[in-house]
C-alpha cells in the first residue's frame, strides 16, 4: 500500500473533509483523494500543487484552494508524518517495513 492510500485512508470519510468538500462544491471523495494527493505530492520533489494535479488531474486551482483550507504547506507535512512511525522524516521505510510485516517478515 502506497503513502497515497495510507493518507487516503486517514482521510477518508473525515467530518471535516466532507465539511470543506461542501464548501468547495465536490464531493467528498475527490476531497479525500486531493488532500491525498497533496500529503503525497509534499514528499516528492517538484511543486506541491503541479505533482498533485499531474497525478490525480484535480485542478490546480482547486487544489490550491485545498491546501489553503487545510493549512497549507506545513499541514501537509503532517499528514505524511502520521506515517513516519520511527521520526526519521521518512514514512516510506515505515510503510515498507509495516508490508514486511504484513508478510511475516521483518
Amino acid at each position: 500500500m502506497g503513502l497515497f492510500d495510507q493518507i487516503l485512508g486517514q482521510v477518508g470519510g473525515n467530518p471535516t473533509v466532507t465539511n470543506m468538500a461542501e464548501k468547495f462544491g465536490i464531493d467528498p471523495d475527490m476531497a479525500a483523494k486531493a488532500v491525498a494527493a497533496l500529503g503525497e505530492a509534499h514528499q516528492d520533489p517538484g511543486d506541491t500543487i503541479e505533482v498533485a494535479a499531474g497525478k490525480t488531474g484535480i485542478d490546480a486551482q482547486m487544489l490550491e484552494q485545498i491546501r489553503d483550507a487545510i493549512g497549507g504547506e506545513g499541514s501537509l507535512a503532517k499528514f505524511a508524518s502520521m506515517l513516519d512511525r520511527d521520526g526519521d522524516g521518512n514514512p516510506l521505510n515505515d510503510i515498507a517495513s509495516m508490508a514486511g510485516g504484513l508478510f511475516g517478515k521483518k
